[in-house]
């Protein structure tokens, strides 16, 4: 049952929605009751203005702790999507071609064959790096310059260009060196002074004490497939060749402890709210509150031209089709709006994305990690097409 109040519509779960957008309420609340759904918040926008705002659930199962409106949450991958819009923004503010050779940004990585490599094919993980032959330890990727001396003595493991897999956490450690070498400050420390501060975001790489202070933490759901073995390709992108755990949720360095946080971990350590990666979004498509958008019609166009799809270097065809650091719209994986869609998934079901035709910024969070077939965004983003008519 829902009530109406100053035009918007006060639901069942903490939180609203505008007159026009009980389709997603509805679809929120069915994830609670079809999915092991403990905590999660969905927000959207639409034109610059907030149109839902929905959270509900747990937070914390060990304590009780309740999901706040302003909650955070790890979003694991969904960070190259703010790499992704810092690049883009340095190359709309002309201190970047994403068509040059990352060696004219830095030097030294032109070497061992990957000369030729752009920030564009890194953006469409085209790039032949992606996972490292060094092994550094959890201090030493901290430590950030031990991996940038190992992306240097990389080897590409195909003609860069010449296929694409995806490049996981090696995306966001080299396009972060690119941007540490452009601006003198690190991915995080960039985004947080360029984008998150001014506009409010409650969205970091790297954060501190406080602002993780009351994360989420995160709980499997049963039978969730486990990795697969160590040696796998997967998983050596994913966990940088066993240094970072996964899931690994509970224990020292796991994603559930708060020093992983607070390091600089461009390509999955970062921690968002619902309303913060859905206000990034909304703010690089449209503006937000009569704000100037922060990406041009013309940047999107470049960023939503189709770079990767179909088979993987490796052989793999999950149907995702991928933009210039970004996932574009993929029947077959993750159905969004239309051609200018725009966003990141983050491991155990976070998303993000943006569209400029539509008006639209969105984000799911969530804390009970599903795994692969995982429907509960997918179920929201069809409620929001309903809404907009896409």
């Amino acid at each position: 049952m829902r009530s109406r109040r100053n035009g918007a519509v006060v639901v069942e779960q903490p939180g609203w929605v505008d007159a026009g957008y009980g389709a997603v309420a509805d679809a929120f609340a069915r994830n609670f009751q079809d999915f092991p759904e403990l905590g999660a918040a969905t927000t959207v926008f639409v034109d610059g203005r907030k149109v839902v705002e929905l959270w509900g659930g747990v937070a914390d199962e060990r304590t009780g702790r309740r999901w706040e409106q302003d909650t955070v949450v790890p979003v694991f991958s969904c960070a190259n999507g703010l790499v992704a819009v810092s690049v883009h923004l340095l190359a709309q503010e002309g201190l970047l071609d994403l068509d040059a050779p990352v060696a004219d940004y830095w030097p030294e990585f032109a070497q061992y064959g990957k000369e030729s490599v752009t920030c564009r094919m890194v953006l469409g993980h085209r790039a032949g790096v992606p996972v490292l032959d060094a092994s550094p330890s959890f201090e030493e990727i901290a430590a950030w310059t031990p991996v940038v001396r190992a992306l240097e003595e990389q080897k590409p493991l195909w003609e860069p260009g010449a296929a694409y897999e995806y490049h996981g956490q090696v995306l966001g450690f080299l396009l972060g060196e690119v941007v540490r070498r452009i601006t003198g400050r690190t991915p995080g420390a960039h985004f947080r002074e360029v984008v998150g501060e001014p506009l409010g975001l409650r969205a970091w790489i790297g954060a501190f004490e406080a602002e993780s202070a009351g994360r989420a933490r995160l709980v499997e759901a049963e039978g969730r497939p486990a990795m697969p073995e160590p040696e796998h390709l997967l998983t050596r992108i994913v966990t940088m060749n066993g240094a970072l755990n996964f899931p690994g949720l509970d224990g020292p360095r796991g994603w559930n402890d708060p020093d992983l946080f607070a390091m600089e971990l461009p390509g999955s350590g970062a921690l968002a709210s619902a309303s913060g990666l859905a206000g990034l979004y909304a703010a690089a498509a449209t503006g937000v509150d009569g704000s100037p958008r922060l990406l041009s019609e013309d940047t999107v166009s470049e960023a939503v031209r189709e770079l990767s799809s179909g088979t993987s270097w490796s052989g793999l065809d999950m149907g995702v089709r991928w933009g210039s650091g970004f996932l574009l719209d993929s029947a077959a994986f993750r159905p969004l709006l239309g051609a200018r869609s725009f966003g990141n998934d983050g491991a155990g079901g976070q998303f993000g994305f943006g569209d400029d035709e539509f008006g639209v910024g969105f984000a799911y969070v969530a804390n009970r990690m599903v795994g692969w077939g995982d429907d509960r965004a997918n179920r929201l983003i069809d409620a929001v097409r309903l809404c907009v008519g896409g």
